[in-house]
């Protein structure tokens, strides 16, 4: 089991554990059997978590009727997915980090190599896992291009290319610029993650890709606060970094109090987009709260 998620009220900690618990099972299940130094890294990438994203998908199938078991395969794919991001962006050739949820990175760990190959084979479990959802097939099909595109250079690939680019740019980006490159890097999989259960169910996805949109870009502003203003043992990982390269984000180009009233004009316009779910959306909206007041 992962460490409690904190900063949550009750029942969103309660509800964000299930969802993180159900999808890291899941991955675990799938590798079960598997020895050896790589599907180890995997377990290990994944472990630790919040599971917000697991988090999302299981709320928008709820939403639309869909059961927990019949979503957990998206839920797992998306943390596997997202885990193999993390640890390629950890790499030396990326941000060089040492340091990720408080233990040492995979590169650390174990090497270089076997990073590269526990973030290639995570990335091609979260596809596996995607074939094993619950509904029908011109809906799993849809999943799985849905997150292949907001995987790749439509999506959080070409985000991190726009990232790596703008730290040898000779002018520092726009705010247009950031928030267009971080709808990419960091917004994609957490809007396909809100979207997943209404295309599951062969629903409209628009109000929850709304609300995905702008919850991805309050986490992002909310991920630039705690590199300036945040504990690095609490956070488990490097601050201070973004300026130290010199880096434009939402902080350096607002400011610290303007960019936190950018986050929460973002929330409020997350949870307007729920408005057609009613009260049945209160986690969605509590988790939005969270994501711009959380510590970690």
């Amino acid at each position: 089991m992962s460490a409690p998620v904190r900063d949550l009220a009750p029942d969103l900690a309660q509800a964000m554990g299930r969802a993180r618990d159900l999808a890291f099972d899941q991955i675990r299940a799938a590798l079960a059997g598997q020895g050896g130094d790589v599907a180890e890294a995997m377990v290990y990438a994944v472990e630790g978590g919040k599971g917000l994203r697991a988090f999302l998908v299981l709320e928008g199938a709820r939403l639309h009727g869909l059961s927990p078991e019949a979503a957990a395969p998206a839920a797992a794919a998306i943390e596997a997915l997202h885990g193999y991001s993390l640890v390629h962006d950890d790499l030396p050739c990326m941000d060089d980090d040492d340091l990720r949820r408080g233990k040492p990175t995979v590169h650390r760990r174990w090497s270089e190599a076997t990073a590269v190959l526990a973030g290639d084979a995570l990335q091609g479990l979260a596809f596996e896992l995607l074939t094993r959802a619950t509904c029908p097939p011109e809906a799993r099909l849809h999943l799985i291009a849905t997150l292949a595109a907001a995987s790749g250079v439509r999506g959080m690939v070409g985000g991190q290319l726009l990232d790596i680019a703008a730290e040898t740019a000779a002018d520092p980006l726009t705010l247009p610029q950031i928030e267009a490159l971080q709808a990419l890097k960091t917004g994609a999989l957490i809007t396909w993650s809100a979207a997943a259960g209404a295309r599951m169910a062969g629903a409209d996805p628009a109000p929850l890709c709304r609300y995905g949109d702008c919850l991805g870009l309050a986490f992002q502003i909310a991920d630039d606060i705690l590199d300036v203003e945040g504990d690095a043992a609490t956070l488990g990982k490097a601050t201070g970094k973004d300026a130290g390269r010199g880096k434009a984000t939402f902080v350096s180009l607002l400011g610290l109090e303007p960019a936190r009233a950018r986050a929460r004009a973002l929330v409020e316009e997350a949870c307007t987009a729920l408005a057609p779910y009613g009260d049945a959306a209160r986690n969605l909206r509590d988790a939005a709260r969270f994501v711009i007041s959380r510590k970690t």
